[in-house]
């Protein structure tokens, strides 16, 4: 494991320089719970137990209070913990946290992944489940769940073969993270968009506690600050390397259990805030770090003195034609170099018209200190700089040098409205099941 973490370019890696002397600085999730308006109501639920667990209880679970301690960004959630005595475990077959206090033990509980694995299994799997069909769930799909150090995925493929091998992948790297992602993604795969998906269940430290939990957790004398709840569950794992990207570095694996061959089209879905309270507009990243993409890699490429056109190949034409319906603003970025990248519209006709664009003079950040960057002049979100978006690429291309990524940040108000035409897809499907 060492020896594998050690192979991934240091591009990627996440050096933790934690200084305690240093006041918490960051606000991690502030832009999503006071401007998105994202609700993270039903990701965990906070519990005080009636009496401890005896210490055979602990012996079987993961003691993670000094990774925990020592990689946090939020000095007064550490200074809290120590004062407090507080030594934390991880339940991994059950994925919950519990802290454990000199005179009482509290536990938190993965509700929101409890909920998800509830829907498609019958029984809450604590291991491989195997491949059983979804059956109300995803009518003509399968589903399997895969268990991991950091909560499992949930996989996901279509039960005619025709289907599974000539439609896309959809991959929601940041389940609990990005709510309604889950939800986005079987929308996709009931209306035909794809023929297979993998969905993380687990979290990566990142998941703010809602105001309920944290009034809850004041009552009884443990006051976290919930704008980064890295000291809940683990953001990084026991080599220091993030959870986060675990569904792009382990992309090999989970084609191999889906027993597939990558397809040419791969749509990853996440969430965004946008810019605006109501923001409707779709971003769609073709590549920002390396390996970059030229303009050409993507399709026919013109540039008439400061207006460039681009016209796509017809495998991201296919990709930004199944997600179209999202919005009627779509734009892509993507980067040839490191000063060299591009913002483009999505035309009627696919077509994309569009200006370079220089990170270092022409984008800035939301919020001081958060890599939550937008293009400052067009008021519009700025995504090609995700880490993990290039770690699924170069995963991708080893397995099938013609795939294409499309990394999907979809914000806020639209993922609840695919929310509602699921259920109305979901209702129509029962009611057709049942003669109605």
């Amino acid at each position: 494991m060492k020896d594998k973490c050690s192979n991934i370019s240091p591009l990627f890696l996440s050096q933790f320089e934690v200084d305690e002397t240093v006041p918490f600085q960051r606000h991690l999730n502030r832009l999503e719970v006071e401007i998105g308006k994202e609700d993270y109501s039903q990701l965990k639920r906070v519990e005080l137990l009636a009496t401890i667990p005896g210490e055979e209880a602990f012996v079987a679970m993961v003691e993670i209070t000094n990774r925990l301690l020592e990689t946090t960004q939020n000095n007064y959630n550490r200074e809290l913990l120590k004062r407090l005595q507080a030594r934390i475990y991880l339940d991994p077959v059950h994925y919950s946290i519990y802290y454990r206090l000199p005179d009482r033990c509290l536990r938190f509980v993965a509700t929101w992944r409890q909920a998800v694995l509830q829907r498609f299994f019958t029984e809450t799997p604590t291991e491989d489940s195997g491949w059983q069909p979804c059956s109300k769930a995803l009518p003509g799909f399968e589903g399997r769940y895969l268990p991991d150090a950091a909560g499992g995925a949930l996989l996901l493929r279509h039960m005619q073969d025709d289907n599974l091998r000539q439609r896309p992948l959809i991959t929601a790297s940041h389940g609990p993270y990005d709510p309604h992602t889950l939800e986005v993604t079987l929308y996709f795969l009931r209306t035909g968009k794809g023929g297979s998906a993998i969905i993380n269940l687990g979290f990566a430290g990142r998941e703010p506690l809602t105001d309920e939990n944290v009034a809850q957790l004041k009552s009884w004398g443990v006051p976290l600050n919930p704008s980064n709840i890295d000291i809940i569950y683990p953001y990084v794992d026991e080599y220091g390397h993030p959870y986060c990207y675990k569904l792009e570095e382990g992309l090999p694996n989970y084609m191999t259990t889906l027993e597939l061959s990558l397809p040419e089209l791969v749509i990853d879905i996440h969430g965004c805030v946008g810019t605006f309270s109501d923001d409707h507009r779709v971003v769609v990243g073709l590549g920002g770090l390396p390996p970059y993409r030229a303009p050409n890699d993507i399709g026919v490429f013109l540039k008439e003195e400061d207006v460039l056109f681009l016209q796509p190949n017809d495998t991201v034409k296919e990709g930004l034609n199944l997600i179209r319906n999202l919005s009627d603003e779509m734009y892509v970025q993507f980067c040839a170099g490191t000063h060299i990248c591009y913002n483009f519209a999505l035309l009627g006709g696919m077509q994309l018209l569009g200006f370079q664009v220089d990170p270092k003079t022409d984008i800035d950040s939301l919020i001081d200190g958060e890599e939550r960057t937008f293009l400052t002049k067009e008021n519009l979100r700025w995504i090609p700089g995700a880490g993990a978006n290039a770690l699924q690429r170069i995963a991708a291309h080893k397995l099938n040098p013609q795939t294409q990524c499309l990394h999907v940040e979809i914000p806020t108000a639209i993922r609840r409205k695919m929310v509602l035409k699921l259920r109305s897809l979901e209702i129509e499907s029962s009611l057709d099941a049942s003669g109605l």
